[in-house]
């Protein structure tokens, strides 16, 4: 039986010595817990924030993220493309989200805020809109990724090519257009 958790803040938890109960999580604060390797399947959280959390490695298989923060988590391989799809909604600020997938998602307007996401996967996914504040994407892969009226001015290390994605009226600085340019191999002074 599945339970409703409304309001509440768990701090400090190490949830791998006991699972966090299945239900669904609403308006919750989760401070400082250690959620790595955690089975967060079929949970739903909605509204929740996520603060100086290990979430790393977790399974996410139909989990539901509804509006919810991740502000300085440690998330390293996360199938956020396993998540339910259902009103996905999320953002991020100054987590470390390396080896993450985003596969075929669609989640316009997401918010990344100096962000590392070094080796995530954004392939045939739609992030119309989004912002990457000061992200470090180096060796992040955008295959057939939906990237139109997205903010790329302060992000760095990036490679898209515009012939792979669709990039309409996305912004970027002056000094990120080589990243723009990188299977051309040129050099840009």
């Amino acid at each position: 039986m599945s339970e409703f958790i409304e309001g509440q803040t768990f701090e400090g938890i190490d949830f791998k010595e006991g699972e966090l109960s299945k239900g669904e999580y609403e308006n919750c604060v989760f401070r400082n817990c250690v959620l790595s390797d955690c089975n967060l399947s079929e949970l739903r959280f909605s509204e929740c924030k996520f603060e100086s959390c290990d979430i790393s490695m977790s399974n996410l298989a139909n989990t539901s993220l509804i509006n919810v923060l991740f502000r300085n988590c440690k998330m390293l391989g996360l199938r956020f493309d396993t998540c339910s799809k259902l009103l996905l909604s999320f953002s991020f600020e100054n987590c470390v989200l390396n080896f993450s997938s985003f596969y075929q998602l669609k989640v316009k307007k997401t918010n990344f805020k100096e962000c590392k996401l070094q080796e995530v996967e954004f392939i045939a996914s739609d992030f119309t809109g989004s912002v990457f504040s000061n992200c470090d994407l180096m060796n992040a892969r955008f295959e057939n990724t939906i990237l139109e009226r997205a903010d790329f001015r302060t992000a760095y290390n990036f490679s898209i090519d515009p012939d792979l994605n669709k990039i309409t009226k996305a912004r970027f600085s002056q000094s990120g257009i080589a990243g723009l340019l990188d299977k051309y191999k040129i050099e840009i002074e």
